[in-house]
This record gives C-alpha cells, structure tokens and sequence, in this order.
C-alpha cells in the first residue's frame, strides 16, 4: 500500500492501484493499494514526480527564482519570461514523465511544452505556470496545435482541423485516431479556451 499527505496528488494517482480500504495512517488524507513491489515502486516514483508540481509548485519555484531579477525594462521582462518559460518546461517534462503525451516521443531534447493557453494571454503567473495549462507534445505536434491546425477534446481525443486536406493530415501523422494520455480534469478547465480562440474550425 502506499499512503499520501497532499491530496492533489493522490487523485492524480486514479490509474495507479486501488482506492485504500482500510483506515489511512496518521498523517495521510488518501492511499492506494498495488498488487506487487513493482507497481509500489512506480506509484512511489509518479507520486514523487507529480509533487513537484502540483498544484502550485512551479509558482513558488519561479518566484524564487525571479525574486531578485529587475523588471524594469523589456529587456529585463523577457528575461524573466524566459525563466518562467523554463520552469514550466521542466514541469511539463515531470508531469508527462519526459515523454510526449500523444506519440510517446521520449527523446526531451526534441519535445515542446504547449501552453493550451498562451503565456501572453494568461492573466497570472499562477495561469501562466500551471502544469495543466500545457501539454508535452513532439515538434510537429506543438506547431499545428500553436497554430491551431489541431485541439484537443475533453476526453483527450485529438480534433484535426477541416483546413487541414488528407494528403497533409497523413504526412502530419494526423490520419489515424490520436488521444492525450493521461488527461486530467484540470486539463479540462483550459482545453475550451483553446478550442475556441485558437483551433481553425473551418
């Protein structure tokens, strides 16, 4: 069994295991059961992944780190946008475990973190650097969904868009059935915005 203190992270957890039946030891506001010591050791792992950010750990983490950087000039700004940009980055990375979300890609030198709402548009830092306001996607991935050639549906099933012609769509890899692994609820709060000032309908 495997018992947590922060709550976020145990319903983050719903594909691992089995909700715990039994009473929580002290401390522990949720646990899951796992059937061998394999599976206890990757519940452990994502357990320890996911605490690094959620909910708010890339905010505190980017104001640690911009705390004593100017933002007096542009110059400046774009130097802690920068920073910001970075932070998000690894936490995308820790919260897809280094890999895309829809091909699998695990090669994190080629993979981009998708801001489902861009970093302009975001009204806070704390928008700006939720780990659910964005997605780990392949290059060609991140592109066509920055420029809305494709979206993702609540239940994380990829919407290609009706501009896009089949000859392309095949090139693109877009001719098959493609789905986001491991969509969250919270995914879901931001997933509209996209789909409705960002994705070309046609």
């Amino acid at each position: 069994m495997a018992a947590f203190s922060q709550l976020h992270v145990a319903r983050a957890l719903g594909e691992y295991g089995t909700p715990m039946a039994f009473p929580l030891p002290p401390g522990a506001v949720a646990g899951r059961t796992v059937s061998d010591i394999p599976a206890l050791n990757r519940i452990v792992r994502r357990a320890f992944q996911l605490s690094k950010t959620l909910p708010d750990e890339l905010l505190h983490r980017f104001e640690k780190q911009v705390a004593t950087l100017p933002r007096s000039t542009e110059a400046e700004r774009l130097i802690v946008q920068r920073v910001g940009q970075d932070v998000f980055r690894g936490g995308l990375l820790e919260y897809w475990e280094g890999r895309c979300a829809v091909t699998g890609l695990a090669v994190p030198e080629l993979l981009r973190a998708s801001h489902i709402k861009p970093w302009a548009e975001c009204e806070s830092d704390a928008e700006r650097l939720d780990v659910f306001n964005g997605i780990l996607l392949a290059p060609h991935l991140d592109a066509a969904f920055d420029r809305g050639f494709i979206t993702v549906a609540d239940d994380g099933v990829v919407v290609v868009s009706s501009e896009l012609c089949e000859s392309d769509r095949n090139v693109l890899g877009f001719g098959r059935r493609l789905r986001v692994h491991s969509i969250h609820e919270r995914h879901r709060g931001h997933l509209p915005w996209h789909r409705e000032r960002i994705f070309k309908e046609g």
